[in-house]
């Protein structure tokens, strides 16, 4: 389940405003949210390394290297088969691809294969050898500038090789319309579609910056540290040193706790 962007940003605001500290609008809002999520998202790969060095902790629910794997699961997909272009030898990565896993090929019979992965100079010289030189069996590739080259490819289509990855997480986004009569913001719970139209208040206007709505795709246990790490950036933008020092001491205790 979904960290509601209403409920972080609401909060956020009402520990602004409890003593007249300053006020965070929707973009500002939005362009902290951003960066704060992608910084707890990224975390996950350091602290999963730090958990997997360990010892193992058999206990169902605090297993911390399982913990963290659950919130990286979210982000898990498999891809449909690559875009390979007309005349090129390399096959187009899945647009919101943040961490390459296994590249899979399936073969004529159905057989999915798993392509083993190849160091630049290897790739180079694998087929000068009959014992190195990849096949439809036992193909290799090469990931290389967002590109996956693999070889053999004259008979490799593009259905035939899909990928598992991490993707990337979708931008959390607080949408809303203006009320005619205040000017104030309406919070907008429509899902933000960033190819759709605007319904209002004008469909003319070229800018996609209020409409539509992206909560966070962090597990729901974020939920605290997401609202102390944008109250901390809030505090910048504000050049409010007290809430940078009060959000920061919050978010000390929050990680003493966790690796308690």
């Amino acid at each position: 389940m979904a960290i509601s962007v209403d409920d972080v940003y609401k909060t956020v605001l009402l520990i602004l405003n409890k003593e007249q500290r300053g006020y965070t609008t929707p973009a500002e809002f939005n362009k902290l949210a951003t960066q704060v999520q992608l910084e707890i998202f990224e975390n996950y790969f350091q602290y999963e390394n730090k958990q997997y060095r360990a010892p193992d902790n058999e206990s169902e629910y605090s297993d911390r290297y399982k913990n963290v794997d659950e919130k990286i699961a979210i982000f898990k997909e498999l891809s449909d088969g690559l875009n390979k272009p007309v005349g090129e030898d390399y096959f187009e990565q899945p647009d919101d691809l943040y961490k390459l896993g296994t590249v899979i090929y399936t073969d004529a019979k159905g057989n999915q294969i798993e392509v083993q992965k190849s160091q630049q100079n290897d790739f180079l010289y694998v087929d000068m050898s009959p014992l190195t030189k990849p096949s439809e069996k036992y193909p290799i590739y090469l990931y290389r500038n967002n590109r996956i080259h693999v070889k053999p490819n004259d008979n490799i289509l593009d259905e035939e090789v899909k990928v598992s990855y991490l993707r990337k997480p979708k931008d959390p986004r607080w949408g809303y319309e203006v009320d005619s009569g205040t000017g104030g913001y309406i919070y907008d719970d429509t899902e933000y579609d960033p190819t759709g139209t605007p319904p209002y208040p004008d469909p003319s206007v070229p800018d996609p910056t209020y409409w539509g709505s992206t909560d966070f795709e962090l597990h729901e246990t974020e939920q605290t540290e997401l609202i102390i790490k944008i109250l901390m950036y809030s505090g910048v933008v504000i050049r409010d040193p007290s809430i940078v020092q009060t959000a920061a001491q919050m978010d000390q205790q929050e990680t003493a706790q966790e690796n308690s």
